[in-house]
């Protein structure tokens, strides 16, 4: 089951990809489009003021890759990369996870909760600490400790997340499934605010970048991911629900 699991989480992450990728294609590009063209001027207006110095001005390298390849090819095989991945690790979860989560689930709604936690665990909440940023936003001699940080918070919204499942096992028999929701929840969420409040926060937006781009770029990028995560959620609650009516009916 397990490697049928793999696989199909694997399919229907492609399927997910196709949908991020045309989202991310409409909506997200030209706001990296605009954000590329103010890292242009900025860069025009050091080498101006470097020449009224009259310091030496260094010119730029050549593109490796083209922006039209990196709008077009290249987006597509990361964004289809990035899906197919997660597909084969959602799979994986769910293969795991079935049959664990408290209470009584169909695949359907096993699957849905899964998504749905993932989606908070891995992206939403790591992202309210530390949100996407555009290029020209950030420092790039900061961005392996950026980095370092936002796994740091993906690993403590994760480990929280698995940490109330498990505390959720134990409650339920007592306090029963609906009071011991609302206690897992309240324990998820102290643990990530936290885990917000002790980080340190990381604001590098250059002045005068507009406001509006950067709301769209992190629009666009929580649009992608929940595209993603809620195609996993129910296509591949759909395969498993198949699946295991497939093994029933066999058996």
């Amino acid at each position: 089951m397990t490697r049928t699991c793999l696989v199909r989480g694997m399919l229907v992450g492609i399927l997910a990809g196709l949908l991020s990728f045309g989202f991310l294609k409409v909506y997200g590009e030209p706001q990296v489009a605009v954000a590329l063209a103010f890292e242009t001027q900025m860069d025009i207006a050091k080498e101006n003021a470097e020449r009224a110095k009259g310091m030496p001005v260094q010119e730029e390298p050549d593109e490796l890759v083209s922006r039209e390849v990196q709008a077009g090819l290249g987006l597509f095989t990361a964004v289809m990369v990035y899906s197919t991945a997660f597909g084969g690790l959602f799979g994986l979860a769910f293969a795991f996870a079935y049959g664990r989560i408290p209470g009584a689930f169909t695949p359907q709604a096993a699957s849905l909760m899964l998504a749905a936690a993932g989606f908070v665990a891995i992206y939403l909440v790591p992202n309210l600490k530390y949100p996407a940023s555009p290029p020209s936003v950030g420092n790039p001699d900061t961005i392996g400790m950026r980095t370092a940080l936002y796994f740091v918070m993906i690993a403590i919204s994760v480990a929280a997340m698995i940490g109330a499942v498990s505390l959720k096992r134990l409650l339920v028999a007592r306090f029963g499934d609906w009071n011991s929701t609302f206690m897992v929840a309240a324990y998820y969420i102290a643990i990530v605010i936290a885990a917000g409040l002790l980080l340190p926060a990381v604001n590098e937006v250059p002045v005068g970048f507009p406001a509006v781009v950067l709301w769209n770029f992190r629009v666009a990028s929580i649009g992608a991911q929940f595209i993603m995560w809620m195609t996993l959620g129910v296509l591949f609650g759909t395969v498993a629900e198949r699946a295991f009516a497939a093994g029933t009916a066999r058996a």
